[in-house]
């Protein structure tokens, strides 16, 4: 006889439940997979797509076939342990399959961001270490509009009007939406993803999510499926739910902080001295690689045309390297805490980032500098001046420059990601400067 209390079976969660969606993050960190039967889903079907997927850029378009295979071949997606869930927000029983990307030998593909970020931790566990993470994900919700020429609107609330300036941490101020953050707080708890904090943001109907520390994998897998079911909640809400970096000109733009420490295998944080309790030089050599590093990899964090228009708010969205006990201005941040939670913010990476290569990118830079024992610069306090070399690059062009020679993207990385992804935002950076804004239009026609 079964236990009362024995967790049920995968049958019998999907009891009810005609077809399971089985979804991968491509390389932008867009969800792309195919919708199996439910039955066949059980009995162990293999599901199956062609390489070229995870390359394929955010217009459609694939870059040339010698990034993924002249043959694009198959790869398999095998579904992740725990990330199997029933959706509660569609009318109709739905399951979402979180899956990973496997050759069809069975290794993890060399082309998958879930896979990088893994690879990353592996490399701390050949320490004996683990590290600990956590994302903050800022997003705008704007009224449907399907009229892609005209700005985004607020929506009207239940109280009939819409939102004007701006409302920092206003109280109550996801009431006038509170259908929608209801359904996605209930949502999110389904899922398993807990949620620490929910708040008003700086900007215009701008708001945050705060995700508990954990494991990066799962925490990457979290706020994956939090923007995944952020835009389908949204949508039945006639709502659109936003993660561009930079949506609204002259509001501040949507980040995806990371929060990062590091424990060793009694759970010590590494970063702290147990008899001091100060930090350790691991905690300065892991901020001087975050220094060294980040720049290179700037791309894996910002990795669209409209990423670096949100650094022109510079306070919001630090376009620096420099880092500051508990100052919001420097893109590392040490936060005020207790000796035994001692971590570093990386204030750099926008909400448009692949969650698994941002998080990828912040710990394998940390670990490069332990690695090679790097020492930060000097900690930035008050009003200060930014040194050139700590400076962010500020277009596309040029993260794609940096992280084409990037020494710890080719130490960390397989070399097909790395040639695949700079091929993808070639491929996309042409496709933008194949459009005329109307900025361009507006101001360049009496010239």
């Amino acid at each position: 006889m079964t236990s009362p209390s024995a967790a049920p079976s995968l049958a019998e969660r999907l009891a009810g439940v005609v077809e399971v969606e089985c979804v991968i993050a491509d390389m932008n960190g867009i969800p792309r997979g195919k919708l199996i039967n439910a039955r066949a889903y059980l009995e162990g079907r293999r599901v199956q797509m062609a390489h070229g997927v995870l390359v394929q850029s955010l217009t459609g378009e694939y870059p040339e076939p010698q990034y993924y295979g002249y043959d694009d071949s198959d790869f398999s997606l095998r579904s992740i342990p725990g990330q199997v869930h029933v959706t509660p927000w569609t009318t109709e029983p739905r399951a979402l399959a979180l899956c990973e990307v496997l050759e069809m030998d069975g290794a993890p593909s060399r082309l998958s961001s879930r896979s990088m970020l893994q690879r990353v931790v592996d490399r701390y566990a050949a320490r004996g270490w683990s590290p600990k993470v956590a994302t903050e994900l800022e997003f705008y919700l704007f009224e449907h509009n399907p009229d892609v020429q005209q700005p985004f609107r607020p929506p009207v609330g239940l109280d009939g009007r819409r939102e004007i300036g701006n409302q920092a941490f206003a109280a109550g101020a996801t009431h006038a939406l509170q259908p929608f953050f209801t359904e996605l707080k209930s949502s999110m708890a389904a899922l398993g993803i807990p949620c620490e904090a929910v708040m008003h943001e700086m900007g215009l109907s701008q708001y945050e999510v705060n995700f508990i520390h954990d494991d990066p994998l799962l925490i990457a897998d979290q706020t994956f499926l939090f923007k995944f079911m952020l835009h389908e909640i949204a949508i039945k809400h006639g709502l659109i739910a936003v993660c561009m970096a930079k949506p609204l000109s002259k509001m501040p733009g949507s980040s995806m902080h990371i929060h990062q420490s590091v424990v060793d295998v009694h759970g010590q944080n590494i970063f702290t001295d147990p008899v001091s309790q100060g930090p350790t030089e691991l905690f300065s050599h892991y901020i001087g690689g975050l220094q060294a590093g980040l720049g290179d990899l700037i791309l894996l964090m910002a990795p669209n045309v409209n990423s670096y228009q949100r650094y022109c708010h510079v306070y919001a969205s630090p376009n620096n390297l420099c880092w500051s006990q508990d100052n919001r201005r420097t893109g590392l941040r040490v936060p005020a805490s207790e000796p035994d939670a001692r971590r570093v913010e990386n204030r750099v990476p926008g909400a448009d980032a692949n969650p698994y290569m941002a998080i990828a990118a912040t710990l394998a830079a940390g670990l490069h500098g332990i690695e090679r024992q790097l020492r930060p610069d000097l900690p930035a306090q008050g009003d200060f001046e930014v040194p050139d070399d700590l400076r962010l690059s500020c277009t596309l062009h040029r993260g794609i420059r940096r992280l084409r020679i990037s020494e710890v993207a080719r130490a960390f990385f397989t070399p097909e990601f790395v040639d695949g992804y700079l091929a993808c935002k070639e491929l996309e950076l042409e496709s933008f400067l194949d459009e005329i804004s109307p900025w361009e239009r507006r101001y360049l026609s009496q010239v």
